[in-house]
């Protein structure tokens, strides 16, 4: 058995018990949240004239479980339902389950969330080491100031100033949605474009949301880099320096990877401040959406859904971790 198959084994179960734990703690804290709509909506039915036993029939059927139930029972259920990847029945769309939920939702994160997380990734990243190379001239020191104004300015902020700038102020771009309602939806240049502009906004102020942090942790880590001995004996033996550049990218950009597959696994949880300004139906708005309807198995479903997404990046992470870095790989072969 390899070294990278023992590894993967190992995450992989981790990985599984920190997903049921999750589950588990996730549970019972939203239940603990004052309100209960399901017991709301049995309750209107009994105030109808429904008799309890009709009405406890009809709220199970429309949201997968009886209110009358135990929370013990609730838990064996639900996590009967995780097991056969069953997450319930939406509250605020009842009849729906919470996999078709969050699947609709999803489409509209994954690819702006993904976008603007890679273009704050490789912008920074370039800039970070321009920026620690140059860091005694001026274009250092603007580099640096840039990164440290957008990496302290909170995602809010920075999404109601663009909406406000080029929705208001310079009106380019739509306020908010995915498409205009004109356009068929399709694979057609009318609707495409229309998506394109509606995630323009979304995008480019996830990408500057993340730039600021990408752009001081390269830094620190290309600077950090530049005083190791292997730098120094490589400028001393006279080594061209676009070779000694090589070593120096890939050794600083090595720990921003853990970073990266963090994120990535965070953007399963949509950017919830982005997407609510903006009004685009993603992940984030929806979990906004069920924290304030009391959704219970919308809100279960999507701290699950982030769960998974992080343990997942991270298992990757590590892996390309271990497959790139023979640092690693030697140790865990040792470990072995």
């Amino acid at each position: 058995m390899t070294v990278i198959a023992r590894r993967l084994a190992g995450h992989l179960a981790r990985g599984i018990a920190m997903v049921l734990v999750v589950a588990t703690i996730s549970f019972f804290i939203i239940r603990n949240i004052p309100g209960d709509p399901i017991a709301a909506r049995y309750q209107k039915l009994v105030e109808q004239g429904m008799s309890p036993e009709a009405a406890e029939r009809a709220t199970a059927v429309m949201y997968g479980f009886l209110p009358s139930g135990t929370l013990w029972e609730q838990y064996v259920d639900y996590m009967g339902g995780l097991f056969r990847f069953d997450l319930g029945v939406s509250v605020t769309n009842p009849g729906t389950p919470v996999t078709t939920v969050l699947g609709e939702a999803a489409k509209w994160t994954v690819l702006p969330v993904l976008t603007g997380t890679l273009l704050s990734f490789l912008l920074g990243v370039t800039m970070g080491v321009y920026a620690a190379i140059k860091r005694s001239g001026v274009l250092g020191d603007l580099l640096a100031i840039s990164g440290s104004l957008l990496h302290g300015v909170p995602q809010y902020v920075l999404a109601l100033l663009m909406g406000a700038i080029f929705t208001t102020l310079i009106p380019v771009l739509p306020p908010g949605g995915t498409a205009d309602i004109l356009f068929e939806p399709g694979f057609n240049a009318g609707y495409i474009g229309s998506l394109i502009e509606h995630a323009t906004l979304p995008v480019v102020t996830y990408a500057l949301a993340g730039y600021g942090g990408w752009i001081l942790a390269m830094k620190s880590s290309v600077v950090t880099v530049l005083g190791d001995d292997f730098i120094l004996a490589a400028e001393l033996r006279g080594m061209k320096r676009s070779i000694i550049f090589r070593y120096i990218m890939r050794n600083a950009i090595l720990p921003l990877f853990t970073i990266l597959a963090i994120s990535l696994g965070l953007l399963f949880g949509g950017a919830i401040f982005i997407e609510k300004i903006f009004n685009y139906p993603g992940l984030g708005f929806l979990l906004i959406e069920s924290v304030t309807n009391r959704d219970y198995a919308l809100m279960g479903g999507a701290f699950l859904i982030i769960t998974v997404a992080i343990v997942v990046a991270n298992i990757l992470a590590d892996l390309f971790y271990t497959v790139i870095d023979p640092r690693v790989r030697s140790g865990a072969e040792a470990a072995a």
